[in-house]
């Protein structure tokens, strides 16, 4: 018996044979391919076959198919494997999607259609097909596109960043046509849904190799694919800051996005995006030059961007809330009250990212030192703090303490007292008794 050249699923195997066994080729197709053979655990594994979905169906009863792209869904033990039709697509409507799609009987021409060759590799687990030398791009590091790269982004245009997303997830380059074409039609991105696009993006930031989220930003002003989506990053390119500041806006929030120690793609977001606000509140120039008010400007602007990229409400809140309060100040000899009052505006659930991205903007301008003693300090007195009120849920007195009392109904006003009564705990935690507290909110309710 032939050795296995490349270890599949046991799923796999399974729909392979059983095809086999019909009288139908099948082949483990795409990413899965790939990353075996660069020795990763690939996500998940397409199997394609030239079997007609109805064909497909005979084979696997219990199958799915409710599309018109060849795919239907093959259940195996718990596993759901997505089995395609070889197929050609021709004619692409709106640069993303084939307005017309038709079944072919070769493997090599369903391959032919796809973006890169490292995708576009074939295996029954023991002939590898790679038509198109996948399999010696990876040995090179190299994304390439399979034959004409300007036809496969003309196609469709989300190509254009998933070639920087795989180059970044995989530490490879772009080769040097492929790059071009991806340069020319940078536009053309435009046309892709935001939140595609969005996708695509935070993967990139979301890279688990060191140093990459930053690299493929980089490649996304490169080629002009950035502007498309973020030009409001691109304000602070060449605009000088002062003082330690040694890199421009950009770069230095480039460097940040290189730096920030968290593997959390939305906390690297904040890191890109903390001094977006900086070109619009600029005054002054070379030493002079000042930014006063760039965090508050910033914030405004980081949930014009994410809110455009369809991100959910929670991610733009957590974002917008880290870019706002990035410039925090804490000294030794600052208070416990001022302590108390950072973690209640920031959320004590949001101060290790806050940290985080405090380091990466120091790392982020050329500094040598990112989590300061100053800064492990208030990490260790912001957690001290908290076990004093720092949020209406942990007063004394509750809602429906205040109504009992006050002879109020539920409504906007309750919250009004409660927001007041936290003040005064914040500013002196002895408050937070209920016998002060009913007092205060009987005066605050009379308007004394």
């Amino acid at each position: 018996m032939a050795k296995p050249t490349i270890e599949l699923p046991a799923g796999v195997r399974r729909i392979i044979a059983d095809l086999a066994g019909a009288g139908f080729e099948a082949y483990a197709v795409g990413g899965g391919v790939r990353d075996r053979l660069l020795g990763r655990e690939p996500k998940d594994w397409d199997v394609a076959t030239p079997a007609t979905p109805e064909q497909i169906q005979k084979v696997f009863p219990k199958a799915v198919y409710a599309n018109r792209f060849g795919t239907v869904g093959v259940k195996v033990g718990p596993e759901l494997y997505e089995v395609t039709t070889y197929r050609a697509e021709t004619e692409y409507r709106d640069a993303r999607h084939p307005e017309k799609v038709t079944f072919v009987k070769k493997l090599e021409d369903d391959l032919a259609r796809r973006d890169f060759t490292v995708n576009a590799m074939a295996t029954d687990g023991i002939k590898l097909v790679d038509p198109f030398g996948g399999q010696s791009d990876l040995k090179a590091k190299r994304i390439r596109a399979v034959g004409n790269p300007y036809e496969r982004f003309r196609e469709d245009a989300l190509r254009l960043i998933r070639a920087v997303r795989f180059a970044v997830e995989l530490g490879f380059v772009i080769e040097a046509e492929t790059l071009a074409a991806v340069t020319k039609h940078a536009a053309r991105l435009k046309l892709i849904s935001a939140e595609r696009v969005r996708d695509e993006f935070m993967r990139i930031l979301g890279s688990p190799r060191k140093g990459s989220p930053g690299e493929g930003v980089r490649i996304l002003i490169q080629t002009g694919l950035l502007e498309q989506f973020l030009p409001e990053l691109l304000e602070g390119r060449d605009f000088a800051q002062a003082k330690h500041h040694v890199h421009s806006v950009l770069e230095h929030s480039v460097r940040s996005l290189d730096h920030v120690p968290s593997d959390d793609p939305l906390i690297r977001l904040a890191a890109l995006l903390h001094d977006v606000g900086k070109p619009r509140s600029a005054r002054g120039e070379g030493e002079a030059r000042t930014f006063h008010g760039h965090e508050v400007i910033g914030a405004k602007m980081t949930k014009e961007i994410m809110r455009r990229l369809r991100f959910s409400n929670d991610d733009v809140k957590r974002v917008v809330n880290l870019v706002r309060h990035h410039m925090f100040l804490f000294q030794f000899e600052s208070t416990d009250k001022a302590i108390r009052r950072i973690v209640r505006r920031v959320g004590p659930e949001n101060i290790d990212d806050l940290i985080a991205l405090r380091v990466g903007d120091r790392l982020g301008s050329g500094t040598k030192v990112g989590l300061t003693k100053k800064l492990q300090q208030f990490k260790e007195r912001s957690l001290e703090v908290q076990k004093e009120p720092i949020s209406t849920r942990m007063l004394a007195v509750n809602g429906n303490d205040l109504m009992h009392e006050l002879k109020l109904k539920p409504g906007p006003g309750i919250g009004r007292i409660q927001d007041a009564l936290l003040e005064e705990v914040l500013d002196d935690p002895k408050r937070n008794t209920k016998e002060y507290l009913l007092e205060r909110a009987a005066a605050l309710h009379r308007g004394t």
